[in-house]
């Protein structure tokens, strides 16, 4: 049995919604995040030692990173689903954008998240100057990176619905992190929006979060 070790507002959200659209049985193993730290708890590192989310174990297996477990879970059980066939331009497009997501595309967003909470974790004293250092280093950088990032997918969602190809594949599972926690954080495009809109309508979708929990990707 698959279980899935699922830490409350992670990336893990994405595995739940994989095995939800490979049909799949799995058991869900909870973990809530620290209240004030929003830390992950020791706890996760029994399974992993940098006990970090996402993370499923698969009888004597236990592995770790989206990308990873998406690759894992595709060619253990996908029996060719959601992925598209090996020497084709669609599945060179799928493993750049399984690598992309988590690679150059959550660099800005997480810079982004880690900016904005720095003033309020500041000492008082310092907060000022921390706002207007934090302020600096987003429009200067941070923020033109996503908006170049957002330009990009709106781009590519122009040649088709889905991020491989014409189809809907794991590629798209995902690349909707990157794309829910810009919608979030920043704005979204119009293409985006609708790929964002498609998404949500699947059920399996639906079904991943009535496992996982609410989810704020902010």
């Amino acid at each position: 049995m698959i279980t899935v070790h699922h830490l409350n507002n992670s990336r893990s959200q994405r595995v739940l919604w994989l095995l939800e659209e490979l049909g799949l049985p799995y058991a869900v193993k909870r973990y809530e995040r620290d209240a004030a730290t929003m830390l992950a708890p020791p706890a996760l590192r029994a399974i992993h030692p940098l006990g970090k989310s996402p993370v499923i174990t698969d009888g004597d297996k236990t592995i770790a990173e989206t990308g990873a477990i998406i690759d894992y879970l595709v060619e253990t059980y996908g029996q060719g689903r959601l992925i598209p066939a090996a020497g084709t331009p669609e599945r060179l497009r799928y493993t750049y954008w399984l690598h992309y997501a988590e690679g150059s595309a959550m660099t800005p967003l997480l810079l982004k998240l880690v900016f904005t909470a720095l003033p309020t974790r500041a000492p008082v004293l310092l907060r000022g100057l921390v706002k207007a250092i934090a302020a600096k280093a987003q429009s200067g950088f941070i923020d033109p990176q996503i908006n170049s990032h957002l330009d990009y997918w709106e781009a590519e969602l122009a040649k088709a619905e889905w991020f491989a190809g014409p189809d809907f594949t794991a590629a798209d599972i995902i690349m909707s992190f990157p794309l829910e926690a810009a919608a979030s954080r920043v704005g979204t495009r119009p293409r985006a929006r609708a790929f964002l809109d498609r998404i949500h309508a699947r059920p399996a979708y639906v079904a991943a979060l009535e496992r996982g929990g609410a989810y704020a990707y902010a």
